[in-house]
């Protein structure tokens, strides 16, 4: 075949740089081989205006520009995070400011402490310089009636276990509900003339949860149990505190009652279904209220509860001392309030009357009976989580304050 004919060599696809040698010698007007940097940059500046015109200028600076994309990290971050009501900001600000200030307070009750004790100190200085030892004696004896008035009260060998084992099946409002009346629970048998042993048993879910996160001033509580067993496993520690030394002593209600012995305590599951009738609270018996809130959904379950577990049950003698418009299921903290009236009081007409809510027109008469058709469950009072941390918060001081009086006397 002849050199003319011959085809032509296939041009070299790779992208290594030329020789000098390879490319010959200079063709008249092309650039020298020094002046092929200032090409390139040439070159390189077309190439980015190029650039720029395909891609849409703002959309090339964001993805470019660090502060941008930490900008757009952010957001995402907090789009991610959920976002507080301006009502539950300023409640968990006030509960950062109410942990902040607890030694504070502690220093500030020490102080007010150290200051009574030495008003008092005056006081009886100055009795002494007018009346002599008896006017000092007669001062002393005022401070000690009115001290009992608001002091701990005496504490008796009975007890009163809320069965809170109903978590699952209560709403939210609900579960709401039944925490403050356990609350309640606490600070009247606290602060009642003669208290009974307090307990709380199946402690658990979202009720315990609710106590943990924001109820938390229950964890100072004193003088009460609480258990994640059942109902039947705390009766069994009542009786066994109940016949210790602490247990209580046979005062107020139980004082002629001298020949009652722990062994013959009972365990009563206090339900307004059940077709006996309480006639009067005996010394170490074991009491047991339902803690729940249903709005009347679930018929006769405390009931049944306690019939499974083989336990005697009772309902309080509502029907033969008040007349009512309709028949009240009475919330939890409003038997144990009633319980501890009698206590004090010695007859159910005027437990009933001191502490059923006026709202339900009730007033006494005698041989009514009820009609268990007609249950409503009693409507307790509203009351916001603020204002039940308040409370909690101080009667826990109260209760500090006690105790730092006994210490000094």
């Amino acid at each position: 075949m002849d050199e003319e004919e011959r085809p032509r060599k296939l041009a070299k696809l790779d992208h290594d740089e030329p020789t000098h040698e390879e490319l010959g010698p200079a063709m008249t007007g092309a650039v020298a081989v020094s002046d092929q940097p200032q090409q390139t940059e040439a070159v390189a500046a077309d190439n980015s205006k190029l650039e720029s015109t395909e891609l849409p200028a703002d959309t090339e600076a964001t993805a470019n520009d660090p502060a941008v994309n930490n900008t757009i990290s952010k957001n995402e971050t907090e789009d991610a995070t959920p976002k507080m009501s301006k009502n539950a900001l300023k409640k968990l600000r006030r509960k950062e400011k109410y942990e902040q200030e607890r030694e504070l307070r502690k220093v500030r009750r020490r102080e007010q402490m150290a200051a009574k004790k030495e008003r008092r100190r005056k006081m009886c200085d100055e009795a002494l310089a007018t009346g002599g030892e008896e006017a000092v004696m007669a001062l002393r004896k005022q401070w000690e009636s009115t001290r009992s008035r608001h002091k701990r009260s005496t504490q008796l060998p009975f007890t009163i276990v809320i069965d809170c084992d109903y978590d699952e099946l209560m709403h939210a409002k609900e579960r709401i509900s039944l925490a403050s009346q356990l609350t309640r629970c606490y600070s009247e048998n606290s602060r009642a003339i003669w208290r009974s042993h307090l307990m709380f048993s199946s402690w658990g879910g979202l009720l315990k949860e609710r106590f943990d996160t924001v109820l938390t001033p229950y964890k100072n509580w004193k003088g009460i149990k609480i258990i994640p067993e059942n109902f039947v496993h705390a009766a069994e520690l009542a009786k066994q505190t109940m016949a210790s030394p602490r247990g209580g002593k046979l005062a107020g209600p139980f004082a002629e009652k001298t020949d009652a012995k722990p062994e013959d305590g009972e365990v009563i599951y206090l339900s307004s279904d059940s077709p006996n009738t309480l006639t009067e609270l005996r010394p170490y018996d074991t009491y047991i209220i339902g803690g729940l809130v249903d709005k009347n959904r679930y018929k006769a379950i405390c009931y049944q509860h306690a019939l499974d577990a083989g336990v005697k049950t009772a309902k309080l003698p509502i029907g033969d001392y008040i007349q009512m418009s309709s028949r009240a299921v009475m919330t939890t903290n409003h038997v144990v309030d009633i319980m501890l009236a009698w206590l004090e009081l010695g007859d159910w007409g005027e437990a009933f009357m001191k502490i059923m809510p006026q709202r339900k027109g009730g007033k006494l008469r005698e041989g009514a009976t009820e009609n268990p058709e007609d249950a409503e469950e009693d409507e307790p009072e509203e009351e916001d989580d603020e204002s039940t941390i308040k409370r909690m918060t101080e009667h826990v001081q109260e209760e500090q304050e006690n105790e730092d009086e006994d210490k000094e006397e």
